[in-house]
């Protein structure tokens, strides 16, 4: 734990527990986003956001902190006061896929205190529509015939949608060329342009294309089929129920939150998560919403980080 944070996790056992809850929140509360705006962590933390501050009577305010794939925005959040008025929405990768491709600035259960899984989001593997591939089998075979010389885009070095791709390269046997982009919106551009062979990204990222007819889904990366795409089969259907992968989202605060305020936000967002106008507006997405304890979520960021500390080991992966 942070010198600082332990100092004011003493002053705070000064207050019981139950009275700290009672009192809060009585102002704003900073929900730190730590990616640009607009992409799939914002959509979901604004919604959840706005949830939050119609149940507890307070804004909150969201504050977006992009930079080193969600580390830097997180990091803020972990040297915060460990007061309930900080929350980050962090991600898979900033939680659970960092810790294995570089030296990071926190611990994400030691420096954080997680309170709840909010949403996964399955990544989902398309093509351009003018590739001669109409199947993940299809995609494969060709693979193994021009050894080497198909590339795949990402939306840069260690995120999701580029482990999913060398978590597929590893199960099927295949080898690809990582083309790593600086975010999503070029990574699918150069895909529709056909300059690249096939991505992974999130379904909301890659909806919109998928409906236009301009790029071809082949698989969801997810143990079922996603309602806004029935049509589509998973990776387990194809024979590869090792390619399993989803991005996903969760809130934490700083290690030393008072347990009676973290117990306070988790029931708040648990009980947003479990409304119509969430899932109405989350679900359309491509969102799964979860809402789980604290500590079934602490124990799914340990899981994840072994499961793709593994894939990093195998595929050699690196920050470029």
């Amino acid at each position: 734990m942070r010198p600082l944070n332990k100092a004011l996790a003493v002053l705070a056992l000064l207050v019981p527990g139950p009275a700290l809850a009672q009192s809060w929140p009585d102002h704003a509360i900073r929900l730190v986003v730590p990616f640009p705006a607009g992409g799939p962590t914002d959509i979901i933390a604004r919604v959840v956001g706005q949830a939050m501050t119609d149940a507890l009577g307070q804004p909150v305010v969201i504050d977006n902190r992009g930079g080193a794939g969600g580390v830097t925005g997180t990091d803020q959040v972990a040297r915060a006061a460990p007061d309930g008025y900080t929350l980050a929405l962090s991600s898979a990768g900033a939680l659970s896929i960092s810790p294995s491709l570089q030296r990071m600035p926190y611990n994400s259960t030691k420096d954080l205190a997680p309170i709840t899984l909010v949403a996964k989001v399955p990544e989902l593997l398309v093509v351009p529509a003018t590739s001669s591939a109409k199947s993940l089998e299809d995609f494969i075979a060709a693979a193994k015939t021009k050894h080497g010389a198909f590339n795949f885009a990402s939306t840069g070095p260690g995120g999701m949608p580029h482990l999913a791709a060398e978590l597929l390269k590893a199960t099927a046997k295949i080898d690809m060329v990582h083309v790593p982009y600086s975010g999503a919106a070029p990574a699918v551009t150069d895909l529709l342009g056909a300059r690249t062979e096939m991505m992974f990204a999130d379904i909301p990222v890659l909806l919109p294309h998928v409906k236009a007819g301009t790029l071809r889904p082949l698989a969801v990366g997810s143990a079922q089929r996603v309602p806004m795409l029935p049509d589509v089969p998973t990776t387990a259907e194809k024979g590869l129920p090792a390619v399993e992968a989803e991005n996903w989202y969760g809130v934490v605060a700083p290690a030393a939150t008072p347990p009676a305020i973290v117990a306070k936000i988790n029931a708040t967002i648990v009980a947003a998560l479990r409304s119509p106008e969430v899932r109405e507006k989350l679900v359309p997405i491509g969102a799964i919403l979860v809402g789980n304890t604290p500590e079934e979520f602490k124990a799914y960021i340990i899981s994840e980080e072994k499961k793709w500390a593994e894939v990093v080991r195998v595929s050699g992966a690196k920050l470029e």
